[in-house]
């Protein structure tokens, strides 16, 4: 048995580009650092969390291209004055990459107690119902036209 493509399935005409996003996605792992929540805060907002302590506002950087979100953090440089017994907490450097659907918008952005608030909004979709005429075939039309 040989496995579909979900593009390439009958039913789904039009949504090859869908299976491409799935496989960006899959690819946009970062192995779990920082770690992150997503939370639905209303029927249409969002909020990705991320644990990122150790990080100044300055070494963060957010951006939308593509419909991915990208957030990066660049390594501090470590203080010469501190020497430690222990580091546990990471401080090395990320990113971090979410695959916005279309109508997603990230509306804002704040750094609070370590941890990197985004929220995100989804427009509201339009519902639109057109009604589509039936011609008549097109070979009787050819027919027609050749007497």
């Amino acid at each position: 048995m040989t496995k579909m493509a979900l593009g390439s399935h009958p039913f789904l005409l039009g949504f090859e580009q869908l299976e491409r996003l799935v496989e960006r996605t899959a690819k946009s792992d970062a192995g779990g650092y920082p770690p992150y929540n997503i939370e639905q805060v209303s029927e249409r907002e969002y909020r990705i969390t991320l644990a990122v302590a150790g990080f100044p506002e300055e070494a963060l950087e957010i951006t939308v291209e593509d419909r991915q979100l990208v957030v990066r953090g660049r390594q501090c440089e470590p203080d010469g004055e501190r020497i430690f017994l222990h580091r546990g907490i990471a401080s090395r450097q990320f990113q971090r990459t979410f695959v916005l659907a279309d109508g997603v918008e990230v509306t804002g952005a704040g750094l609070k107690n370590g941890l990197l608030h985004l929220d995100l909004e989804r427009a509201p979709q339009d519902r639109i119902v057109r009604t589509i005429a039936i011609e008549r075939d097109r070979s009787d039309k050819a027919k027609e036209s050749e007497t």
